[in-house]
């Protein structure tokens, strides 16, 4: 037994092939479990076993291998090895197709390659590539290309191995792969039509088309633990400012630090007391899912109603008033319901349970929708889900630019000529990333005074990124990648490129925004790890060319294409002899990859390590889902929400708590809705000198003031808005409309 243990222990699993195909290839997804009895020096894959002609199952399941002696497993192959494989053209082809009069033997891993089916069902049965069962097709089938219904990728709907469509659906169609790795993973409990979820006669057709169903239980269920995060409650507070002395995770029941969860997503918390919450029984709804439901319901005009009550009360609009004992604690319905009820507030002299989450008292209830369509809610989810990416870029970002020192170097930039300027200044021996940056445009000389160095440097990066994607350093329309431009490469202009965007990032510019993911991923994982796709070609010619073969319907077509462009394919190194219409994927692959990928490849890796500059493309690395949302992604559209959510309101003690806030809320829902002269930018760009939101935010985060003062004041220095104090609504509107028009016109001019 010792002697035994230790043959064993010295055992190479890996190094043992399989006594049918004679690969040592450990592949449980194509071949099935790789079976080693050491014992009986024997090696085995299960589905080599399963499908061989010249063996059953004569034992029971605890007996040999699942029932198949280890004598029989001995005769089996002595009786292949007289047996030479039609495609291989070694020996020891154990399987055989069952179609009358056809000789044809093969290993199981040969079959795959040469498209042959095998029915893992009733008798095991076997087709070569000539006789394998094929689906019907109707005239009356859509011949352009739809969606997988499983990877969404698109899928022909032509009559090949690779292409499977639903026997219970007339518009589900399928990648055979694809259809194989769910299959494996749900098992014959779980495995169903994607689209009409029907069971029995799905399987039964994929079973016939050669689609392996594991008789198991799915692989969610065989995980231990696995539904043990749903038995977790999410306590954590989530405002803006936790009164808790004792932290955001403490969470007393019965007390006004018990934390209430949001009633729609349950993923957000509060405590009591920071929402200013009387009861348990209030409901309480986070600000994403507040912000949703505010945008999905069908809405009257409430606007007026409620800027004729706040006249009605002389102005004096009291935020602190709590809503009754038994009432719903939601969202009212309103256009701007979602502005009266999140200020962000930071009042002195208040009471310490009443600076967040202010419901305002004339507040007009309306019914929500309760149902959303499919299509807003997975939107607004994708936009929520991008949102939180993006705070934990810009988290990441602050982190970088602690490296930034206080000294600073400026650059002279003409912004009429903003890539050489930048250039220059980039390339000039003085200057270093980590030092402050100022900008001069030299051909402004009568800039207004109240344009700072903020504000300066925030327009500069926005040309600079405006410039990058439509440079020729980049292709494509939307998602671009890099071309291939020599005198560019030359000229070492793609470091200069990466280090551009890797410094507007961390001195508060805009992010790119319009990388195609392919481009991406070959920064993050390296360009030996990705695979583009045909939309990555920004050539039309050489795009048709690949499109031609991609989608050629049977040999001799695809032949003669092959033949029209050999010049094109021996320029990518892809000239080859193609004897099976399934050799087009491969070749296609391979052309792909040339085009998108070598060909680019020092052009690439000179970005790559320009990127590098403030440590960027590591955090990329560490972080890339995050990353993917500015990079892939355009900034989100400013919106009421948004502008809202980022100033933090200050109210002064000589000040009657927090009036004129709910008229700021509803500005911003008039502006947003088209009811001004000016746009939520021209806002921004009064308050901070920017026309957009950094990814790293601003620096400092942007405040109100409500003071006793006649007009708006915007203190870019500060990024600071000082609001005057008015009777009425009307005239807190037309003041602010005056004031920043005015003034971004002076600027302008």
């Amino acid at each position: 037994e010792e002697l035994r243990m230790s043959k064993m222990n010295n055992f190479d699993v890996q190094s043992t092939s399989c006594v049918l195909c004679g690969r040592t290839d450990d592949c449980p997804e194509k071949y099935g479990e790789k079976r080693t009895y050491v014992e009986c020096n024997l090696t085995v894959h299960y589905y080599c076993l399963l499908m061989s002609s010249g063996i059953w199952q004569r034992g029971e399941e605890d007996e040999g291998v699942d029932g198949f002696l280890i004598t029989d497993i001995r005769k089996e192959v002595n009786r292949a090895a007289k047996l030479k494989c039609n495609i291989c053209k070694k020996k020891g082809a154990s399987i055989g197709c069952v179609a009358p009069k056809c000789k044809r033997s093969y290993h199981f891993p040969c079959g795959l390659q040469r498209e042959c089916i095998f029915q893992f069902m009733e008798d095991f049965r076997s087709y070569c590539w000539e006789h394998r069962p094929v689906q019907e097709f109707t005239d009356k089938e859509p011949r352009e290309p739809s969606q997988c219904t499983i990877c969404l990728d698109l899928v022909e709907h032509l009559s090949v191995y690779t292409v499977l469509k639903s026997p219970c659906c007339k518009n589900a169609w399928f990648h055979r792969e694809c259809l194989q790795y769910q299959a494996l993973s749900a098992g014959i409990f779980f495995f169903r039509c994607t689209v009409c979820n029907n069971k029995d006669k799905f399987q039964k057709e994929m079973l016939r088309m050669g689609i392996h169903i594991p008789e198991r239980d799915a692989s969610w269920e065989l995980e231990e633990n696995a539904y043990q995060d749903l038995l977790h409650c999410y306590q954590h507070c989530d405002v803006k400012r936790c009164l808790c002395k004792k932290g955001r995770d403490y969470n007393e029941p019965d007390s006004k630090w018990e934390i209430k969860r949001c009633q729609y997503c349950g993923s957000r918390g509060t405590h009591l007391a920071c929402s200013s919450m009387k009861s348990w029984e209030q409901n309480w709804d986070c600000m994403e899912c507040r912000s949703i439901l505010a945008k999905s319901g069908q809405y009257s005009k409430r606007r007026k109603r409620a800027l004729a009550a706040s006249e009605n009360t002389n102005g004096t609009t009291c935020l602190l008033e709590e809503p009754p004992p038994k009432s719903p604690r939601q969202s009212s319905g309103s256009p701007r319901s979602f502005l009266l009820q999140s200020p962000k507030m930071m009042c002195q002299n208040l009471s310490p349970c009443s600076h967040l989450e202010l419901p305002a008292s004339n507040r007009v209830t309306m019914s929500l929708s309760p149902v959303m369509s499919n299509r807003n809610w997975s939107l607004s989810l994708r936009h929520k889900h991008l949102r939180e990416k993006r705070r934990e870029v810009c988290n990441i970002l602050k982190e970088l630019k602690a490296q930034v020192k206080t000294k600073t170097t400026r650059l002279n930039i003409n912004a009429e000529n903003i890539w050489s300027s930048a250039l220059k200044g980039f390339r000039q021996r003085i200057f270093s990333p980590t030092n402050t940056i100022e900008i001069n445009f030299s051909n402004c000389k009568n800039r207004s005074k109240t344009n700072t160095s903020a504000a300066s440097k925030h327009h500069f990066f926005q040309l600079l990124m405006l410039h990058l994607q439509n440079s020729s350093l980049f292709e494509g329309s939307s998602g671009k990648n890099l071309s291939l431009d020599f005198q560019a490469v030359k000229e070492n202009l793609y470091f200069e490129a990466g280090k551009m965007i890797a410094v507007s990032l961390v001195h508060g510019g805009p992010a790119p925004g319009f990388f195609s993911k392919t481009l991406f991923k070959c920064l993050v994982y390296g360009p030996e790890n990705v695979k583009p796709v045909l939309e990555d070609v920004a050539d039309i010619d050489v795009a048709q060319t690949i499109q031609t073969i991609k989608y050629a319907n049977n040999l001799s077509s695809l032949q003669s294409t092959l033949q029209d462009c050999c010049e094109f394919l021996a320029a990518a190194g892809c000239l080859r002899p193609v004897t099976a219409l399934c050799d087009k994927n491969m070749l296609v692959n391979d052309l792909l990859i040339y085009h998108v990928i070598k060909r680019i490849i020092l052009p690439l890796e000179s970005f790559r390590q320009g990127l590098k500059t403030l440590g960027v493309l590591e955090k990329m690395q560490m972080h890339p889902d995050v990353f993917s949302s500015i990079f892939c992604h355009k900034p989100e559209r400013l919106s009421a929400e948004t502008v809202c959510d980022l100033f933090t309101i200050h109210s002064s003690s000589d000040v009657n708590k927090v009036e004129g806030a709910d008229f700021w809320m509803g500005y911003l829902q008039d502006v947003e809705s088209g009811e001004s002269v000016v746009t939520l930018e021209d806002i921004l760009v009064f308050v901070t000198g920017s026309c957009y939101v950094p990814s790293i935010g601003f620096d400092p985060e942007p405040t109100i003031k409500f003071l006793h003062i006649r007009y708006p004041i915007g203190n870019r220095l500060l990024n600071c808005l000082e609001l005057p104090i008015t009777k009425t609504y009307h005239q807190f509107k037309n003041i602010m409309e005056l004031t920043i028009r005015n003034t971004l016109r002076v600027e302008r001019d």
